[in-house]
């Protein structure tokens, strides 16, 4: 894809199983004035989702034969370089793709395919990541199953379905155990899987530097939580930090401790740059560059960790240390 050509932005659906995948890209089919291109990963040799989604003039692609997140993770560069090529030769039309994992997939490496893949990074960008939940049941999944964790973990988005066959007393706990687990995620409350599509789609919340242009306080709330495996912590700092010391420190963290790091963000004030210093990450994976000016916002940093097992003193007192002199 040329430079004058935007990147394609990839919409990301997760969530349990029976959580409401399937309605929910149907409802997107529908209601949406773009033309999309749908990859539905069904788990086993005979896949059944794609004859699920109502069949309209979009692209629709099926990769079975395994889950999106381990040994097809190739079956699924070859589809979107198949796509891309396809888009350039104009041999399809389609404004965005729709990726459905099984409700079994850990969505970290879906996610990483499109940060550590050349070509992806070039033709693709993920807008959103979104988890579907069971009002009624995730309760219950969240206790037995670590990928209904990941999933909301991960997500920019949780879309808190059925809503209907459950009361507002258990809808409050909910949220407030899912503002536990990311409190970064803005959440929809729906049922039969309907919502609003300007709350999910062309948002760009997964891609931090977008987002940054588009609300440059997003990050601008101070969280710090402590009750569940996996929790998140926000840090803020007025005083400029050393890049040196940062790199450093993220580097050493990484090694260290990539594999329970989930998701990592942040709008850091950099001693010496007038601009924005964004930078994001998943598990082992992370980048940072320049944006936008401060202009009349207040420099502060801030930082957003979600992770399992956190060790937010420490976390904290190294982040501390990356103040420069």
């Amino acid at each position: 894809m040329n430079e004058n050509e935007p990147r394609i932005p990839v919409t990301i659906v997760t969530g349990y199983l029976g959580s409401g995948k399937t309605t929910f890209i149907n409802h997107i089919l529908k209601h949406t004035e773009e033309k999309v291109a749908v990859i539905v990963n069904e788990y086993g040799d005979i896949g059944i989702d794609d004859q699920l989604i109502e069949q309209t003039e979009e692209e629709i692609i099926e990769i079975n034969s395994g889950c999106i997140c381990c040994n097809v993770r190739k079956d699924l560069i070859d589809t979107l370089s198949m796509l891309a090529i396809s888009r350039k030769e104009k041999m399809i039309e389609f404004d965005r793709v729709v990726i459905e994992t099984t409700g079994l997939a850990d969505p970290a490496p879906v996610i990483q395919t499109f940060l550590m893949d050349k070509e992806m990074v070039n033709d693709f960008l993920i807008d959103s990541v979104c988890s579907l939940l069971d009002a009624k049941h995730i309760s219950r999944h969240l206790e037995q199953r670590g990928e209904a964790l990941s999933q909301i973990a991960f997500a920019d988005i949780i879309l808190i379905n059925k809503t209907d066959l459950v009361t507002n007393a258990h809808l409050t706990n909910l949220i407030k155990r899912l503002e536990k687990i990311n409190p970064a995620a803005s959440m929809c409350l729906c049922e039969d899987s309907q919502v609003d599509l300007d709350k999910v789609l062309g948002i760009y919340s997964f891609d931090l530097q977008e987002k940054v242009e588009l609300n440059p306080e997003f990050l601008n709330n101070n969280h710090h939580y402590h009750d569940d495996e996996i929790s998140s912590l926000s840090l803020q700092e007025k005083r400029p930090l050393d890049l040196r010391k940062l790199n450093l420190w993220i580097s050493f963290l990484v090694q260290m401790q990539g594999e329970s790091l989930y998701r990592y963000k942040g709008v850091l004030n950099i001693e010496g740059i007038d601009k924005r210093f964004v930078f994001q990450g998943v598990h082992m994976l992370f980048a940072g560059e320049e944006k936008s000016v401060w202009g009349s916002c207040s420099r502060v940093s801030e930082l957003v960790f979600i992770g399992k097992n956190l060790n937010k003193k420490e976390l904290e007192q190294q982040f501390r240390r990356c103040v420069s002199d």
